[in-house]
Order: structure tokens, then C-alpha cells, then sequence
């Protein structure tokens, strides 16, 4: 038993399985489906989180009818033939004792005419989410007609091999759409009270009880959104909990956080604090007499998960993106080795960045998700012949690079031109909220040092030095500067913006590592829309600065929006006097103010500052592969240093080319 986490590493009786602990692996939009058929892609990746050790697995939701199709990697269960696609999976997860749900879900009025072709179906008519268009209010035949689909979508679950289902009741879907007096507007038998409200849950849980049997375990996930008026409040979910508890209709239920209304909650960023979620599973907790209780959102580390369980918030929790970041934590926490767990930043931007986008979700700090039936995971192939390999810089395609050739049992010496590891991954931690890129640096002191992989700092390699060293591979991840030019999309006439030359103008990289002392007024131009300039604004303003933010989008943070950061940032830099010139460019800096030019009209203003800061585009660092080019040596060149990217690439970058050498 673990020592370090004795109450989360407890076994827990649901129904008629035992679960061999009381952390899992929730449903999530995965996004992976090929013509609504989960394949290779989903079997990898829910078989590392069964090797790595979840108690319970909760595989995506699968659209229950046609109507209630949200994505395009959304499974269809509309039919038999996705059972033995499902049945591949099931079988490979239950033989690492891991419990097997499926989510069913309907979204109700929130679906997406582009990947369903159909009018999306509702209790009342009212218009989606996506594009304010008009839903359907269901008839009463077709009200019949989704009850039996979800009863029908239960038992290919059952006949799939799965051990239960879990009833998608969360963000204003389509169950808590007709439990909402705010979205069910029907004065028939299926609206009103609260019992007739209930009604289309009970039915629907009472037709997959009478198809599946006993032996079959029957989730709800709800959620909690505070910040939305419309949505039910603690004590009205809490009713609608009890009511359902009373009658036996459900063995657990999860709570999470946000709505359909309100993204930023729902996959909460660092903006939010941890064990988000954990407060409002209490709140249930404390309604139900049967049911186990599952707290998700925001739980994040096997500590808080320990936390929740202990304090009795919850029976269980389900963490998500850490087991995303690592799929081993599970395993690892019980082995009460939680140094060696992957942490997951919190920064959304290759899972839910990239659902977003409907693509499969992957990961920033671990790109093998979404790749382990290509990579196998974070279980490496030995080298057939260790090499002695060289990487020169410690930024994330370099500390990547480095750790997973070590791991394949390479000989590697990491030369590090500062006295720190991280790069500019390490200034991006100094921003306001994001230590936990601190924290996953330090994984990475540590994964080195485990691998007996030789670091050297304030180690800037010349081409002669790297030549002595006689590495059979060399890896240049020697990272990008900034340009200093002042260069604008919106203005790509302009190579340079005037003025850019002047003392007083200094880069966001120059801010963060405090090489800056800007004066009390600042102009910062931020042509990226992302946390380089954001969130340097966030620091300054913190400072006690008086910020003007420059940029050519419509909104700031417009590059955050699909990680769900963008709003609550906007409301904190609005909050701490951060003026935001949007759709605007920076035409000329004077030493004591910028000429910014609205991107709309035309038209210019003088806006007085006593500095400009640059949150632009940066330069590839290519001295050293320029002297390397004809040496002979194996080069490989990633990162920045091959094109200034975000971290996910050069991660991405460093984990091929280890997988590779």
C-alpha cells in the first residue's frame, strides 16, 4: 500500500466491480475517431493509461443519436458494427484490471450542424451555443426516440465489453437541458415540476436497466458552473442528485466544472485554482446516500487527488490531463515515486488546443499522447547501438531530446550556455500563474540526473569545441533570439519598425529575465496574441506599470482562445488598468511614445511611453550549425533553432529525434 497516498490508493466497491484504487481516467473528446470507429489510435491510447495504472477508464462520449453529434471524431453508436472496434478495447484494458466505462452523451441544442447535418434536437427550441442557431423542441415520439437510443448505445456498450456507462448530464446537455427550468420550457409531461422534469433521466436509466441487467454499473457526470445564472445552482443539482440517489437510478456520479456557456472553466487553465471541482463533488456528496461521489476539474497531482479523498469530498477523483501528461501516473504515485510524474502545466494547448481545432488531442509535455501505437508510449526501445550524443541547449526540444535518448541508453552530455535549464520555457515560468512550467523543468533536473545524463552548464559551444568533443550524433537545439526589429504581420511592407533601434526598447525575453528596467509608462506590442505578450503585460502591470497593449487582433490573447485562457486573462489585465488597443499597429516608436494606427480606419494617435516592449517574432539561433554545416558530423538541428515555434514543437521535435537516434 502506498505510503504517500494511503486513502486515494484504497480499493472502492461500485456495483458489482471493485476498483483496485480510487484514481481514474474521465471522459474527455479524444477526438480520434476514423468515420465514427474508434481504431489503433484509441487503443493505444486508452491501453497506456490501463498499463499505467487507472482504476477505471472512462472512454469518450459516443453521440447516443444522430442528432447529438458535437465532433468529428465523435464515435457513431448508431449501429452493431462499432462493437467489436470497442470489444479490441475493452479486452486489452481488463487484462491490466482497469474498470471500463463508456459516456453516452446528447448535447441537446449545443450541436454542431457541420459534423451532424441535422437540426440539433432540444426539450424547448432555444438556439446553440456554437452559432446562435435555432434547435428543434423534440416531439413526444422523438423524445421516445432518443430514450431508446441511449438504452440501445448501453447495451453495444454492454455487448463491447464494457462494464458500465456514465449518462452525460454536464455543460447544459441534453439530460440537464429538460432538468433546467431555464432551458425546458415545455408545459407537457416532460416539463413544469420537478418531477416531470426528472422524467426523460429515470426513463432513460430505467430502459437501460431492463436491457443490460443488473451487473452493470450507471454513472451520471454533472457539472457546476457558478458563473452562469442559467445553469443549476449547487442546491438545485444537489435535488436533482438526491432524487435519483433515492431511487437507486445510479451507482456514482461525477461532477466537474463549467458549461457549454462558459468554457473557461470547464478544462481550467493556471488561471484557475487547483481541486477546482473538489468543493462541488462535497456539495453532492452530501446528498446522496447510495451513489459514490467522483470529483473531477483541476485536480491535477496525485496530492490533491489524496487531499480530496482524505477530507471526504469525494470517494473517488478522476484526473485527466495528468494522466494525458503522464499516462504512468497512476502507477507511479501508488509506487509513492511522484518525483518521476510527468506534471501537466495546465496550459491546454495540445488537448484542448488542439479539440479546438478538431484534431485528436496530444500534448505539450508529452507528444507521445495521441502517438502510442507509433511511439509505444513512454516505453522505449533500447538503442541497438548506444552513441555517444551530444545536445547543445537545455530548452524543451533539447531537455527532451536528451532525456529520451538517455532512456534508450545513449551516452549524453547536455551543454547548457547559462547556468539554468529551461531557455525562454523558463521565462515563460516567471509570468504571473505559470510556475508549473518551473515544476516541469525540475522533472526534467531530475529525469537527467536519474539517467546519469552528463550536464554542463555555462557550456557556450564553439565549432571547434563541439568537434573535440568526438559525439557520433549532435544535436543542435540551440533555440531563437529575439529580431529586435519591431516586425508586424500587419504591416509586412515594414522589415523594421522605426525606432526599434533606440535603448529604451527591449524584448519580452528581456522583461521576464528582469534584464529590463522599463520605465513607468509602457507600450508593449504584441503581434503573437499569446502568453508572450499577455502575460508580460500581467507582469508589469503587476509592477505597478501603466501598460498599453498593442495588437493587430480583434481581441488580446486571440491566439489563447482555443486553450480557454483568453477570457478570464482579458477580465485580469482589464481588472489590473491594462489598456488594450486592439486591431492596431505600432507605426513608429519616438523614444517617448508610439504612433499606433488603427488596423480599421486609418486613422494614428500619439500614445506617450517611457518604453516599448516587443512581443514579436523570433530569429533561429544558427551560428553554430552555419560553422557545423560541413564538418561531418551527424547533425541534427530541432527547436527553435531549426524555426522559433511554441514549446509543443519543440517538444514534439526533441521526443522523434530521441525515439530516432
Amino acid at each position: 500500500m502506498s505510503e504517500l497516498f494511503p486513502h486515494l490508493f484504497q480499493p472502492l466497491r461500485l456495483r458489482h466491480k471493485t476498483l483496485k484504487h480510487r484514481l481514474n481516467f474521465g471522459a474527455h473528446t479524444a477526438n480520434m475517431a476514423e468515420a465514427g470507429l474508434p481504431g489503433a489510435r484509441h487503443l493505444g491510447y486508452y491501453l497506456e493509461r490501463a498499463r499505467g495504472g487507472a482504476a477505471m477508464i472512462v472512454v469518450e462520449p459516443v453521440p447516443a443519436h444522430r442528432t447529438g453529434v458535437l465532433t468529428r471524431g465523435n464515435f457513431r453508436h448508431e449501429d452493431d458494427s462499432i462493437i467489436p472496434h470497442f470489444r479490441a478495447i475493452t479486452d486489452a484494458c481488463h487484462e491490466h484490471g482497469t474498470v471500463m466505462i463508456q459516456q453516452i452523451y446528447h448535447v441537446g441544442q449545443h450541436g454542431d450542424w457541420d459534423n451532424s447535418f441535422e437540426p440539433s434536437w432540444s426539450p424547448s427550441g432555444l438556439p446553440s451555443y456554437h452559432d446562435c442557431d435555432g434547435s428543434h423542441a423534440m416531439t413526444e415520439a422523438e423524445i421516445a426516440e432518443v430514450i431508446e437510443a441511449f438504452a440501445q448505445a448501453a447495451r453495444r456498450a454492454k455487448e463491447s465489453g464494457f462494464d458500465g456507462v456514465e449518462l452525460f448530464a454536464a455543460y447544459n446537455a441534453l439530460i440537464d437541458q429538460f432538468w433546467t427550468p431555464w432551458s425546458n420550457r415545455r408545459e407537457d409531461r416532460w416539463g413544469g415540476s420537478f418531477e416531470n422534469r426528472m422524467r426523460f433521466s429515470s426513463e432513460i436509466i430505467g430502459r437501460i436497466r431492463a436491457l443490460v441487467g443488473e451487473d452493470f454499473i450507471i454513472g451520471l457526470a454533472v457539472s457546476m458552473d457558478p458563473g452562469t445564472e442559467v445553469m443549476l445552482s449547487l442546491d438545485a443539482l444537489s435535488e436533482v442528485v438526491a432524487w435519483h440517489d433515492a431511487r437507486g437510478l445510479m451507482d456514482y456520479v461525477t461532477c466537474g466544472t463549467g458549461s457549454y456557456f462558459d468554457f473557461s472553466p470547464l478544462m481550467p487553465t493556471v488561471l484557475y485554482a487547483d481541486k477546482l471541482g473538489a468543493p462541488f463533488a462535497e456539495g453532492l456528496k452530501q446528498a446522496v446516500t447510495h451513489a459514490k461521489v467522483q470529483a473531477e476539474s483541476h485536480i491535477r497531482t496525485p496530492e490533491n487527488a489524496e487531499v480530496v479523498i482524505a477530507s471526504g469530498q469525494a470517494d473517488m477523483v478522476s484526473l485527466v490531463r495528468g494522466q494525458i501528461a503522464d499516462p504512468h501516473l497512476a502507477a507511479k504515485a501508488g509506487a509513492d515515486r511522484p518525483e518521476d510524474i510527468r506534471p501537466c502545466i495546465s496550459c491546454n494547448q495540445m488537448c484542448w488546443g488542439r479539440r479546438f481545432r478538431d484534431y485528436w488531442i496530444s500534448c505539450l509535455v508529452n507528444p507521445s499522447s495521441g502517438r502510442e501505437f507509433e511511439w509505444g508510449g513512454d516505453r522505449f526501445q533500447p538503442a541497438g547501438t548506444p552513441r555517444d550524443v551530444l545536445v547543445v541547449g537545455g530548452g524543451p526540444a533539447g531537455l527532451e531530446a536528451a532525456r529520451v535518448a538517455a532512456e534508450r541508453g545513449h551516452r549524453v552530455t547536455l551543454a547548457e550556455a547559462s547556468g539554468e535549464l529551461g531557455g525562454q520555457f523558463r521565462l515563460a515560468g516567471l509570468q504571473p500563474r505559470r510556475a508549473q512550467i518551473l515544476d516541469l523543468i525540475e522533472w526534467y533536473r531530475g529525469q537527467l540526473e536519474r539517467l546519469q545524463v552528463q550536464v554542463r552548464f555555462n557550456s557556450p559551444l564553439e565549432a571547434e569545441e563541439v568537434r573535440a568533443l568526438g559525439a557520433d550524433a549532435v544535436v543542435l537545439a540551440t533555440g531563437s533570439q529575439p529580431s529586435g526589429t519591431g516586425f508586424q504581420r500587419a504591416l509586412p511592407q515594414n522589415d523594421r519598425l522605426p525606432g526599434a533601434e533606440r535603448p529604451n526598447v527591449w524584448s519580452v525575453e528581456e522583461v521576464m529575465s528582469r534584464a529590463a528596467r522599463p520605465g513607468k509608462r509602457v507600450v508593449l506590442l504584441d503581434d503573437t496574441g499569446h502568453w508572450a505578450g499577455c502575460g508580460t503585460a500581467w507582469h508589469l502591470a503587476e509592477q505597478g506599470h501603466e501598460v498599453t497593449l498593442v495588437t493587430p487582433h480583434a481581441m488580446a490573447g486571440r491566439e489563447l482562445e482555443r486553450t480557454a485562457a483568453d477570457i478570464p486573462l482579458r477580465a485580469k489585465l482589464k481588472q489590473l488598468g491594462v489598456t488594450m488597443r486592439t486591431e492596431s499597429a505600432v507605426t513608429e516608436w519616438h523614444g517617448d511614445g508610439a504612433t499606433v494606427r488603427s488596423l480599421l480606419d486609418g486613422g494614428e494617435e500619439r500614445v506617450a511611453a517611457d518604453a516599448l516592449v516587443l512581443a514579436t517574432a523570433n530569429v533561429a539561433e544558427t551560428t553554430l550549425a552555419e560553422e557545423l554545416a560541413d564538418s561531418g558530423l551527424e547533425l541534427h538541428i530541432i527547436g527553435d533553432a531549426l524555426a522559433p515555434r511554441r514549446a509543443h514543437t519543440a517538444t514534439y521535435e526533441g521526443r522523434k529525434l530521441g525515439l530516432d537516434l
